[in-house]
């Protein structure tokens, strides 16, 4: 028998690399997806806050920012702390996040397609009830 993380580990890594190919089409990778995803899901955030909501190091998201804001996906605006910034989408992001979506959910239907409804609800319902 694989073990279970080993198994996960495999599966993550091939539908990263799966994902960066779909995503090409947009000009992103999906380490930048995911943060443009957060910030239109949760709105706009701290950088503190989107380290800790990706659980992925400051300095990683840091640079992804910096990027992304380079590319005209986010703006950073001072927060009530003038050290403390917020990041927002900017309206380029807005308006150029549902084509994005289109293709994300074509590429998941693709991935987990074959299983149903019910196994997909399951799925999630299992990786919520893992520990972290």
């Amino acid at each position: 028998m694989i073990p279970l993380f080993h198994a996960l580990f495999q599966k993550s890594r091939y539908l990263t690399n799966s994902l960066n190919e779909v995503l090409k089409q947009h000009n992103l990778y999906s380490s930048q997806w995911t943060i443009l995803y957060c910030l239109h899901t949760h709105g706009p955030m701290t950088l503190t806050q989107i380290w800790k909501y990706l659980n992925v190091e400051a300095p990683s998201v840091t640079r992804a920012i910096t990027r992304l804001e380079t590319l005209g996906w986010v703006q950073r605006i001072d927060g009530a702390d003038k050290r403390e910034k917020i990041v927002t989408l900017s309206p380029e992001a807005e308006k150029r996040l549902p084509a994005i979506t289109k293709t994300i959910l074509v590429f998941e239907e693709e991935m987990v397609g074959s299983l149903t409804v019910e196994e997909q609800q399951q799925f999630i319902s299992l990786l919520e009830k893992m520990k972290g």
